[in-house]
């Protein structure tokens, strides 16, 4: 049987299958971006796939916290996206 990776979201502490959750990176530069394939250079930070965690990711600033630095608007708006697109 193949070992499933486990991550950890950032805002609700919870351990889930790293298929489920959206990582966010800090790369080298300094830039934040939104890594769907998970292969992205940087700092990353796990988020799970809910409005509800994203809403509370917003308020509690804990992905600024995770990554050490501001997280712009677009990239809340485009988390925003791909959860409900879902």
């Amino acid at each position: 049987m193949k070992k499933i990776p486990m991550r950890k979201c950032v805002v609700t502490q919870e351990r889930f299958p790293k298929k489920e959750l959206i990582r966010i990176v800090r790369t080298p530069e300094d830039t934040i971006e939104i890594d769907e394939k998970g292969k992205r250079n940087g700092h990353g930070a796990y988020i799970q796939r809910s409005l509800e965690t994203l809403e509370k990711a917003k308020r509690s600033k804990a992905l600024e916290r995770a990554l050490e630095a501001s997280i712009p608007q677009e990239i809340y708006d485009e988390l925003e996206a791909i959860v409900s697109g879902q």
